[in-house]
């Protein structure tokens, strides 16, 4: 069962609940609404406990919290963070404790792997899928979209369709998104796709902020290069990207060519690269290469862009002559 629909659907929660997938914010999130609708506040003191797996030599602690009779309560609930931190020999453990569960308690374990891992095999297909409630917390491009906005909801805030669509479309985890959200609600509560590029990591492909560097460079040909190898695979996909990032390093250098401009922290280890590459460039030029990308970026995740090929293409022939004009 995906995350929005366990939150939806509200199914009944029995002895076992396996808490899978690669999201740890989701995880979090289901934790905290098994433990809501399964003890009544003034219950949790006495009848949660919160066990971190790999802090253990066994599983006995497990076992008998597990068949310990509810406090001045119904229900136990017992909570195992980390088990996909764990190796194969207490997997099978944790496996075998979690068949011993009594009616009316319930064992929540996150296993954190993909439900479709062959090694390790999660959890939940181990213990079969009639004995266990899953939970899969692995995002798909609906379920961010659905984060976001409640995010932004909660914060008072609106994004621009394009902005949303390059922080559902990238590769940061949910945690990482939240972040770059709030943060950038404080320079505003209507957040535009330029405020996404200039702040956000879009992508991990270090391949896209390799040809972004080139192009700011103006080493043009092997950009080009570069950027011919990404296409290899499925042009749009392969533009997102590398627009994205090349978005990125121009903000980075329009941004240090401004009196008293400075890199975020993530940045600053490049900053003595970046500022030879404003030098050369200057405002102008960065704030064009900035805008271009950006259009550019926002062309391709529209679907606007009819060939994203075309549309990287001549945003990286752009910086052939840009800081010789």
């Amino acid at each position: 069962m995906r995350f929005y629909d366990f939150l939806d659907k509200a199914p009944a929660i029995g002895r076992l609940v396996v808490i899978e997938g690669v999201e740890r914010v989701f995880a979090e999130r289901a934790v905290a609404a098994i433990v809501e609708r399964q003890l009544a506040p003034a219950e949790r003191d006495l009848n949660l406990e919160r066990i971190i797996a790999t802090e253990l030599e066994d599983f006995s602690r497990v076992e008998a919290a597990v068949a310990a009779l509810p406090f001045l309560g119904s229900t136990r609930v017992v909570v195992v963070r980390g088990a996909h931190e764990l190796r194969a020999d207490p997997r099978r453990a944790l496996v075998a404790v979690a068949q011993t569960v009594p009616e009316g308690n319930t064992l929540v374990i996150e296993d954190l792997v993909s439900p479709a891992s062959k090694r390790p095999e999660p959890i939940g297909k181990l213990v079969g899928a009639r004995a266990a409630l899953r939970i899969d917390t692995t995002p798909s491009a609906d379920a961010r979209e659905r984060f976001i906005r409640e995010l932004l909801g909660e914060l008072g805030a609106t994004m621009e369709p394009a902005a949303l669509a390059a922080l559902v479309g990238s590769e940061a985890d949910l945690g990482s998104v939240r972040t770059d959200v709030e943060k950038l609600v404080l320079g505003g509560k209507k957040v535009t796709l330029a405020d996404v590029m200039r702040e956000s990591l879009i992508t991990e492909d270090v391949r896209a902020y390799q040809y972004a560097s080139a192009v700011a460079a103006g080493r043009v040909a092997e950009a080009l290069a570069m950027a011919q190898e990404l296409f290899a695979s499925d042009p749009r996909s392969a533009a997102v990207p590398m627009l994205a990032a090349l978005a990125q390093e121009y903000g980075f250098v329009w941004e240090l060519t401004r009196p008293g401009g400075a890199l975020p922290p993530r940045a600053r280890w490049r900053e003595r690269d970046l500022r030879a590459v404003a030098r050369r460039l200057g405002e102008r030029q960065a704030r064009l290469g900035f805008e271009r990308a950006v259009r550019g970026f926002e062309a391709v995740v529209t679907g606007r862009a009819d060939d994203p090929r075309t549309v990287v293409e001549m945003a990286t022939a752009a910086g052939a002559d840009a800081g010789t004009r």
